[in-house]
Formats: C-alpha cells, structure tokens, sequence
C-alpha cells in the first residue's frame, strides 16, 4: 500500500489555509503533518474551525520554530507574499515540493514583482526553476517540477477561460485580435482574505456591488504574462476589470475575445469542447448555457460557457468558479495530486453544493 503523503498548511488561519484542511483532512493519501499559523501558534485547530470537529481533533497550530518544515513530503502556502520564497531554499534543499497559494513564485520577472508587490524577490534562481499555472495548462511541466507558483484565483477563471482561444491562435497566428481583449470579473468577499477591513463589513457589502483595481491590479501582469506564453503572442493585451459581488464565495468572469474576420466560421463551441474533454475540473457547458456561481460551490470544478452572438465578430466566455477551491485551495491539492503520481480527481471528486 501507497504511503501516505505527509503535508504541511502554513498559514493554516486564513480563508484559503481553512479550505486545504477541510479538502486535505478527507484525503485518503495525505497526513496532515502540521498547521502553521505564528499567530495561533498553541491553539486548538477546531477551537478556530469547529466545522472541523471530529476530524483534526487535537491538532495544534505550531510557529516556525517549533515546525520541521522539511519533514514532510509537501508544503503548502496559504500565507502573505513573501514567506514561501523565505523558506523555499532549504525546502527543496530537502527533497520537499513547495505548492505556494500566494504571488511569490508567479512573476516570472523581477523587477514586475518588486513593483506589484514592494519587495524584492530573494531567490530569483528558484523562481527560474519553478512553474507557475493549472494543471490544466501546464501539466507536463508540472509533473517534475520542485515548486509550484498557483495561480491566484481570478486569473485561474481568465486563464482557463481563453485556453482554448491562445492554443488555437499560437496553431493559427492572426485569427483573434488579441490587443483588445476584456475579462470582466466578480469575486465573493472571501477573495479578500481574512482580515479585519471597513470596506468588508457586512454593513458595507451587503446589498452592494462596485468595481476596484481600474488603474492597475496585481493579478494583471500574471495574466498577461500567463497568456502570451499560451499564444505564443507577446503584443497580446488585457484589459481586466475586477468587481466585488455581496456573496461570500465565488468567482463569475465575462470575457470577450473578437475574431479578426467576422466571416470565419470557427466552431467555438466546438473548440471549446474537444479542448477540455479530457479535463475532469473543467465543464464545458451545452450551447446558449449561463453557468451560474452557485453551480461550482464548494467544488473544484470551472464552469464554462462560450457564446458567439448573432454569429459576428465577438466571442464572449463565461466562466464560474469557487475562488476558495479552483481558484486556491482545490487547485492546490489537484497539483500535490499531480505530482506525487496520484489521479487529479483523489480528495476532490465531489459535486458542488446545492441550493
């Protein structure tokens, strides 16, 4: 029989920590080696997270000081930028993959992270080395990979969404015109993270729906940088238009692409279909479909719709997701799964919840 991998969450506090315990502590092939959280460190798990009752308990969260981080087989980030990259060296010094939820191993230039992020990156080396994306991007480049940079959950939605559209642009450069596309997107709450902020209260959100980050947001320079990659096209560019939704969970983006001849007759949802038929996480939806929030709930699947109205120039995707799970935690166990040789679906095969 398999042993069993021995994971570490650190950062095991915020939303995204709380999401990999609850998806790890039902996995059949992972031990929950220890939950890093400096801040709680002593404190029950399920004091914190009674939801997880009966299934971690007696787990404590430990500080840095008292953790082994390299006795383990996988650590996960679920912290602030800047803390995988402090411990990644001796991390894969010691023979342990390094999953990291947060934004230090995404940019692959380092100039562009120290100003999106205000620090500078302390091992640019690794960050050579290391691959950023989803499985279903960058699956081969995945499988031997020492560190993985996941990415964050908006261009998770934005990436997969246009997949299809960059691999048939790089087969047949000029089809799409890829200097003006759009990814209009919405994020529950919780893609804020777990903090204490006036403009999350429940008095400020609920009932309420705004745009934010229209001169310039962090995930941008990912997402461009993820897609040029895929098309194969560096004069491609993003106007992204980031929103937050009164709804705890979940991630909705409308993105428009347009054919440079509105007389092809590419089959996109044709396309769209036989690119992900093989894809367990990724739905692509029957023709005229509105894929709503609710229906990936709790789950680790993307949701996708693909429309050509009246037949023009424009193709318009839709794309739901939980941003806790495919877009952060789901998405992080699917890679762990990925790379210790396990079948993508082991400890996530599980519809959304409904209603």
């Amino acid at each position: 029989m398999q042993e069993k991998i021995r994971a570490v969450v650190v950062g095991g506090t915020g939303y995204a920590g709380a999401e990999l315990l609850r998806l790890l502590c039902c996995h059949p092939q992972v031990q929950i080696a220890a939950v890093v959280a400096r801040s709680h460190a002593g404190d029950s798990v399920t004091e914190h997270y009674p939801a997880l009752r009966g299934f971690l308990d007696g787990m404590r969260f430990t500080g840095f000081e008292d953790t082994d981080l390299t006795d383990c087989d996988v650590v996960f980030f679920a912290t602030p930028h800047g803390v995988a990259m402090r411990y990644a060296r001796q991390l894969v010094d010691a023979g342990v993959k390094v999953i990291d939820l947060a934004a230090d191993f995404r940019l692959r230039d380092t100039e562009l992270f120290r100003r999106w992020y205000k620090m500078e990156h302390t091992c640019p080396d690794l960050l050579a080395e290391s691959v950023y994306g989803q499985p279903e991007t960058m699956r081969e480049q995945m499988r031997s990979a020492r560190i993985i940079g996941l990415a964050g959950c908006y261009p998770t939605s934005i990436e997969l969404g246009l997949l299809p559209i960059m691999e048939y642009e790089k087969a047949h450069p000029g089809t799409f015109d890829l200097t003006t596309l759009i990814a209009d997107s919405k994020s529950g709450i919780s893609g804020a993270g777990r903090k204490a902020d006036v403009s999350l209260l429940q008095a400020e959100m609920n009932d309420n729906f705004h745009a934010y980050g229209i001169k310039g947001h962090r995930h941008q320079p990912e997402i461009v940088q993820q897609l040029r990659l895929l098309s194969g096209n560096n004069a491609l560019r993003l106007n992204f238009c980031p929103h937050l939704l009164p709804t705890i969970r979940g991630i909705h983006s409308t993105i428009y692409v347009r054919l440079k001849n509105p007389d092809d007759a590419i089959d996109v949802q044709r396309l769209y279909e036989e690119r992900f038929k093989n894809e367990y996480f990724v739905d692509v939806l029957p023709a005229g479909s509105h894929p709503e929030t609710r229906h990936v709930r709790g789950s680790n699947f993307a949701r996708i719709a693909v429309h050509r109205p009246e037949g023009g120039d424009l193709i318009v995707v839709l794309v739901v997701e939980d941003n806790l799970v495919k877009g952060a935690a789901g998405q992080a166990v699917q890679t762990m799964n990925l790379l210790f040789g396990l079948p993508e679906p082991t400890g996530l095969d599980r519809p959304a919840l409904a209603p």
